[in-house]
């Protein structure tokens, strides 16, 4: 492979990385769990298609009939129908941006390489990211513009994703200046663990700042949505305030003295010759980014309909399931945590392939046993839980190991881009068995059947020895 080992010395320390740098590199984690959980899971997502944004005379017709004893009433299937149709304009919306995400994350990591400005990437479109963040404040249920409100809404979301997707790109190749080979999957794994305690510190913050009291912190109520509106503010500060640290404490890397600085159409080229070039020289990479790509979206399939299973097919209130939800981080965090210093022993692929199967053996648990009530789930999908913060870091730090030194942002793009290109499948499977057999648990086996294939597709590509550095050889392997 051609790409140049421009970087080895500024980018692989040879010696450990003081403790504070990072510590400031695992704050963005920290601090961007903001707008993983309560902006795109808990909290501002599920605001915009709930009823808030439905006119008021739909809600109350329904109430009416509810009130009223009756089931399935023409007032409750127009609120169904307006609801559907939110929910649909968000998927679309998040659709776009992932589109757009996939077509332009390889590129601008590989620019941010070549011109060594790996740092003020990421500080720009972590900025963005906080302003778009910020902005979510403007969206009110207003009777009068709902709709318009709700696009607003939704096109802050999307556009936010795109940024925050671009900032995870030069976010994570920055991973290979705060470790070493000796300890990247302990420091990969304190970054991911600290995003998931991140968030739930910052959700019970927010739960009993704003959004559980009928008047909270500073007066704040319910009334025209205040209470959601503030709590994606705070969030807005929360991610900007720790990501400072990363910005401070972690140097710039060394621009590219070998590759031509190229215009946007020749980065493209050159993104298409290098794909061209993993597949007949480093065909293990290429094949690891399909792989992940796979079960990744297996993994973000049982976080995002974890909440639709506990609650439908095991009967958990609104209040039980954020109860499951803070402990299901808590776990995760501890856990990838725990397994991050226990990859570094045994490398990064045995981590990910018995995590995976833990996942299907969970999974098929809560299948099985899902008459056995609440208790099934609290033991089962607890330990779901157990496993996936372990299999979404240490795949990241496989994915390190395999990276030639100075390319990192570039094939970190390509990992998020085909992340996207998988991104339907954990959605369509959930549907087609729910759809085929009638019944919501059964969701459950298109979510494993999807972690299944990610596992056939990774058990070929070799592993990678957790003593094993990124030579000058494996970089320029022709």
């Amino acid at each position: 492979m051609t790409f140049e080992a421009t970087h080895v010395a500024d980018d692989v320390p040879a010696a450990p990385v003081p403790a504070r740098k990072v510590v400031a590199w695992a704050l963005w984690d920290w601090g961007s769990a903001a707008f993983n959980a309560v902006i795109t899971t808990f909290v501002f997502t599920r605001w915009l298609t709930s009823e808030a944004f439905v006119d008021a005379s739909v809600v109350d017709a329904a109430d009416a009939e509810v009130a009223a004893g009756t089931v399935g009433g023409p007032a409750q299937a127009a609120l169904d129908s307006v609801l559907a149709d939110h929910s649909s304009w968000l998927g679309w919306g998040l659709a776009a941006a992932g589109l757009l995400i996939a077509l332009i994350a390889p590129v601008t990591g590989a620019r941010s390489d070549d011109s060594g400005r790996r740092r003020l990437w990421l500080g720009t479109h972590t900025g963005i990211t906080v302003a778009i963040s910020a902005a979510m404040f403007l969206v009110t249920p207003d009777p009068g513009s709902l709709t318009q409100n709700l696009l607003l809404g939704i096109f802050l979301l999307a556009a936010g994703n795109v940024f925050f997707e671009l900032a995870s790109v030069n976010y994570n190749a920055t991973l290979s200046q705060v470790s070493t080979r000796k300890n990247v999957g302990r420091i990969s794994g304190i970054g991911w663990g600290a995003g998931y305690i991140g968030g739930i510190v910052l959700l019970l913050i927010l739960f009993v700042g704003f959004i559980n009291p009928e008047v909270g912190w500073f007066g704040v109520t319910g009334e025209n949505g205040m209470d959601i509106r503030v709590a994606v503010l705070v969030s807005a500060l929360w991610f900007g305030a720790f990501a400072v640290p990363v910005l401070v404490a972690v140097p710039e890397v060394t621009a590219s003295r070998s590759r031509a600085r190229l215009d946007i159409v020749g980065s493209y080229r050159k993104l298409f010759a290098d794909i061209a070039t993993l597949w007949r020289d480093r065909r293990d990479v290429l094949r690891f980014l399909v792989a992940s790509a796979v079960y990744r979206d297996g993994l973000a399939g049982v976080f995002t309909f974890g909440a639709v299973i506990a609650s439908v097919s095991f009967g958990f209130s609104a209040s039980g399931v954020i109860v499951f939800a803070i402990a299901a981080n808590v776990v995760s965090g501890i856990a990838t945590i725990i397994a991050g210093f226990v990859e570094d022993r045994v490398g990064p692929k045995a981590i990910i392939v018995t995590s995976l199967v833990g996942l299907l053996v969970s999974g098929l648990a809560v299948f099985v046993l899902h008459d056995g009530g609440q208790t099934i789930f609290w033991i089962f999908g607890l330990l779901l839980c157990v496993f996936v913060g372990p299999a979404q870091s240490s795949s990241r730090a496989l994915l390190l190991r395999r990276t030639p030194p100075g390319r990192e942002s570039e094939i970190f793009g390509l990992y998020a881009t085909t992340g996207r290109a998988a991104s339907f499948m954990a959605p369509a499977a959930w549907a087609v068995f729910i759809s085929v057999s009638g019944q919501s648990h059964v969701g459950i086996l298109g979510l494993m059947l999807v972690l299944l294939i990610g596992l056939v597709l990774l058990l070929p590509v070799p592993g990678v020895p957790a003593d094993a550095d990124r030579t000058v050889d494996d970089v320029t392997a022709a």
